[in-house]
């Protein structure tokens, strides 16, 4: 048949839309969703007809077309996955797993009216800064505090209120990009202030800050490694030793964190990390860090510091523009007030939980993963455990390699990358690796029910059911 003939067979919207399968579809979509929806597969099938390509099809064909069409268009594009990756902290899907604690605030003030910038004991407004101020106090040591809606807000703005029209002074070899090109030059101009770089890239010395010092000085900035390392031939200078450099030439100083840790991790096996309260007692007037790093919490900028600093920032008119939702806030300060006990902030917040759980344990739960897989898919995966690396992710721990062990899974039928997709397909989406031809489970960054979504999904999967 010619194109001009197919193309002419092709049916009208219209007298699809009657069929009784898809007439019934607009009893659970809206109506305009299904009309796209068959719209679209119509114009698929018009598109390869013109590109040449031998096509086959009929109303019912195209109906079925639709059909999916319009579940594709009405699924949610934000949706949860499995991370089975045993990267921690996944910026990719979502960085930090939220403590119950923190789901439940969310889910109680979502719906609701509420107290977000109203004081009930005077009857009058109130700040949305105080549901986590005196929380980030209590914590850090510091004497104010405030968030943002993440920690580039929180830089842009500290540099936006110390230091524009004024020069900023940063270590060359702090001058970073993180995720989507963010990079502290651009901040830099952005906020109005120049940028002054001292030293070299392997090396600063606390003469070079001395030396940039002029009348026209607003900051002292220093860039903690927190994604990154410069190892070999290295010397920074200290934070201590730039507060006092400061203080002498009445600048202050700025720390930008990153990650965010408000609990030691080095007797867990960590690499050792600054916490918030150790740049607060070194005496710098200005620290900020991630909220859903590895502090565990949502997305936000935490910034704390000196009261005087504080109040310039809540002031300056950027701070409205990056001010924190309700949701975030609720689920901000219940992840705050779980570490005001610090052992139950590492039972109950996911991503400390995932970094110091024991690799024993770790290894326990593997055996038994893989067992569970092996019971319910007979001999269409070859099933093992191997020792292997978890990472911290998001942008922290970058050297830490935490040991861990994987499930491993070689197909007999199909090969890794197409088990891959086939779990990555899934509902909900299972994200996994692929290393050396297998299929790599890390149990480490799975929930207990987890697991058994995983093992009833590989079940299907060995039972030939469709991709």
């Amino acid at each position: 048949m010619d194109t001009h003939k197919l193309l002419r067979s092709l049916p009208k919207t219209d007298e699809l839309l009657k069929r009784e399968d898809l007439a019934a579809l607009e009893h659970v979509f809206p109506r305009v969703v299904v009309v796209g929806a068959v719209r679209d597969a119509v114009e698929s099938v018009r598109a390869a007809i013109l590109a040449g390509e031998d096509v086959a099809f009929d109303d019912e064909s195209l109906a079925a077309d639709a059909v999916r069409a319009a579940e594709a268009r009405m699924r949610p594009s934000l949706r949860p996955v499995i991370n089975a990756t045993g990267i921690i902290v996944h910026t990719n899907l979502g960085r930090s797993r939220l403590a119950e604690a923190a789901i439940r605030a969310v889910t109680d003030i979502a719906g609701d009216y509420s107290t977000l910038e109203y004081d009930v004991e005077s009857g009058e407004r109130g700040s949305r800064h105080a549901h986590v101020e005196g929380l980030i106090c209590d914590l850090t040591g510091a004497e104010a505090a405030m968030a943002v809606n993440n920690n580039a807000a929180a830089v842009l703005l500290v540099i936006s209120a110390l230091a524009s029209r004024k020069e900023a002074i940063v270590s060359r070899g702090q001058q970073v990009e993180i995720g989507g090109s963010f990079r502290i030059p651009d901040v830099m101009r952005q906020s109005g202030a120049k940028m002054v770089e001292v030293g070299a890239t392997n090396k600063t010395h606390l003469r070079d800050y001395a030396s940039a010092i002029t009348p026209k000085t607003g900051l002292l900035l220093k860039v903690h490694s927190s994604n990154f390392r410069v190892v070999g031939f290295t010397e920074e200078v200290s934070l201590a030793d730039l507060v006092a450099l400061g203080a002498e030439h009445h600048v202050p100083v700025y720390e930008d964190q990153g990650s965010g840790v408000l609990i030691d991790l080095a007797p867990y096996g960590l690499p050792d990390e600054p916490t918030v309260r150790s740049s607060i007692e070194a005496g710098v007037d200005v620290v900020s860090v991630s909220g859903d790093k590895l502090l565990g919490g949502p997305q936000a900028g935490i910034i704390a510091g000196k009261r005087e600093v504080i109040a310039r920032l809540k002031k300056h008119p950027l701070a409205r523009a990056l001010r924190l939702d309700k949701m975030t806030l609720a689920a901000l300060e219940a992840t705050l007030r779980l570490y005001l006990d610090p052992e139950r902030a590492l039972a109950e917040i996911p991503t400390l939980n995932m970094l110091t759980r024991a690799p024993a344990d770790v290894a326990a739960s593997a055996r038994a993963f893989a067992d569970s897989i092996a019971a319910v898919t007979g001999d269409a995966f070859t099933v093992a455990t191997a020792a292997d690396v978890s990472r911290a992710g998001g942008g922290a721990l970058p050297l830490a390699a935490i040991p861990t062990t994987v499930v491993t899974l070689v197909p007999r039928t199909m090969s890794a990358n197409e088990l891959e997709a086939r779990l990555r397909r899934s509902c909900p989406a299972i994200i996994a690796r692929i290393r050396d031809g297998r299929v790599v489970l890390d149990p480490r960054t799975l929930a207990a029910h987890e697991e058994g979504l995983i093992v009833h999904r590989l079940a299907e999967i060995a039972a030939g059911e469709p991709a």
